[in-house]
């Protein structure tokens, strides 16, 4: 008999796996090559450039990148980032591991990354607040921004009324909250302690969940902490009016506060519109009251706030 049909033949060796104390979802360094080698070779049939042309651009060997593209490259962090750079790529994109970005995030990240960092902020904030996951919430809650005499209070009553929503006047919920007049509240506390009570006053406002229509103080604006919060759980809307019809509004009020002891009130009212602007443009929409009756300004707010519902 022979020998040879009574031995066993030994299995043959497995292939390394992933090394014990690496994480689970860990990818081996062989499947990482080769997930890096064809990131590099997809981007560069997509820049449309030769093996060759990279390589010079580079300035690294055809071979090396060949091996690299192959997956069986070993690449230096210094070779990578030349590599990196002659396609147009960041080292992070390079390595990263995750799932091949599609055409139109590769387009957002870039127009993020060419942004200067005053714009960038607004941006990421706007991205959030419009595609954010409580955009439905944040829609059954309305503000109204604008100095006094803008129709925050009369229009807000009525789209409250219209569409069944509570509403709430800041500067009352402030009053009761502290159980004084606005004047000796200023008196009292002063700028900085009455904005901290409009800060505290909105979020119990906000924390209630039913839908709201907000007409906020004229000032919320010049509070950016305050304002974000407002601008983050609001559909915001601006009731712009010129500074003549502030004035007219606020004199048949009787009321005149925001221009007290001025003896250029005009004057004081366009500085202030014109410092304010900037942060008033940041709501979702503008209405212009200027030159229109109360019922045509309120079918404008009330298509806007009706719009998407």
């Amino acid at each position: 008999m022979n020998s040879d049909n009574n031995t066993l033949e030994k299995p043959a060796p497995l292939a390394p796996a992933t090394p014990p104390n690496a994480p689970a979802d860990a990818l081996s360094d062989s499947h990482f090559l080769l997930a890096l080698g064809k990131r590099v070779r997809d981007t560069r049939d997509r820049r449309g450039m030769t093996r060759k042309q990279l390589a010079r651009e580079a300035d690294v060997s055809e071979r090396h990148l060949a091996h690299l593209e192959a997956g069986e490259g070993n690449v230096s962090i210094v070779l990578l980032r030349h590599i990196g750079h002659a396609l147009g790529l960041s080292l992070s994109e390079l390595l990263a591991s995750g799932a091949e970005e599609s055409v139109e995030q590769r387009l957002v990240r870039r127009v993020l990354e060419q942004l200067p960092r005053h714009r960038l902020e607004d941006v990421i904030f706007r991205l959030m607040r419009d595609f954010g996951h409580e955009e439905a919430a944040r829609r059954s809650r309305i503000a109204l921004i604008g100095l006094r005499g803008a129709g925050k209070s009369t229009l807000g009553r009525r789209l409250a009324a219209e569409l069944g929503f509570r509403f709430v006047e800041l500067d009352a919920e402030i009053e009761r909250d502290t159980g004084m007049p606005m004047d000796e509240i200023f008196a009292l506390y002063g700028q900085t302690g009455y904005r901290r009570i409009e800060q505290r006053c909105l979020r119990q406002a906000l924390e209630n969940s039913s839908p709201l229509v907000l007409a906020a103080s004229g000032g919320i604006v010049s509070q950016p902490d305050t304002y974000d919060l407002l601008l983050s759980r609001c559909l915001t809307i601006w009731l712009r009016a010129t500074p003549e019809e502030h004035m007219q509004r606020v004199t048949a009020q009787g009321d005149l506060r925001p221009m007290a002891g001025s003896g250029e009130a005009m004057e004081d009212l366009r500085r202030i519109l014109v410092a304010r602007e900037p942060q008033y443009l940041r709501a979702d929409h503008v209405i212009d009251t200027a030159g229109r009756s109360e019922d045509d300004s309120f079918q404008a707010l009330r298509a806007l706030a009706t719009r998407n519902a």
